[in-house]
């Protein structure tokens, strides 16, 4: 078998725990490579860049540098793609008026349903006053104890 032949070895083991956080952005940073995003700011900055309207349409799929300039590839809306095609002049000077260079010179269109964002967590109520009745009230043991016992009355008086 040639040296590119034989597969990847696993990483050696260390026998001690460490931070993930460097494994990951090596693996983010490849994943990104391989889509050719030299800088994460478009994908990760895509809102502010492109703006709500057309973020909630269109995502960036791929960027390749080519002849005449950056080509950056946008899964967009099967509905939207038309519009966005439009619009792409003006998209095309706000990414390249943010990244300060011209980096994208054509916009590439891919019609397929975008996934759908998480939903926003629940916006939590301010908590509830304990009523004079609750038996939390006249307990009389340690005062951590106490304190838990009326968060947990109060969380169960807001859900009412």
């Amino acid at each position: 078998m040639a040296a590119k032949d034989t597969p990847e070895t696993p990483p050696q083991r260390r026998n001690w725990a460490a931070q993930m956080a460097p494994d990951a952005m090596a693996a983010g940073h490849a994943a990104l490579a391989r889509a050719g995003f030299s800088d994460p700011a478009l994908i990760l900055q895509w809102e502010k860049i492109a703006g709500p309207e057309t973020a909630r349409l269109a995502r960036p799929l791929k960027l390749s540098q080519g002849a005449q300039g950056g080509v950056l590839t946008l899964q967009a809306e099967p509905a939207a793609a038309v519009f966005l095609q439009h619009e792409s002049r003006s998209l095309i000077e706000r990414i390249n008026r943010y990244f300060g260079h011209p980096l994208v010179a054509r916009l590439r269109f891919v019609q397929a349903a975008l996934p759908q964002r998480p939903a926003a967590p629940p916006q939590l109520r301010p908590a509830a006053e304990i009523p004079p009745g609750d038996p939390v009230l006249s307990f009389n043991g340690p005062d951590g104890m106490r304190e838990a016992l009326c968060r947990l009355a109060r969380a169960r008086h807001n859900r009412r």
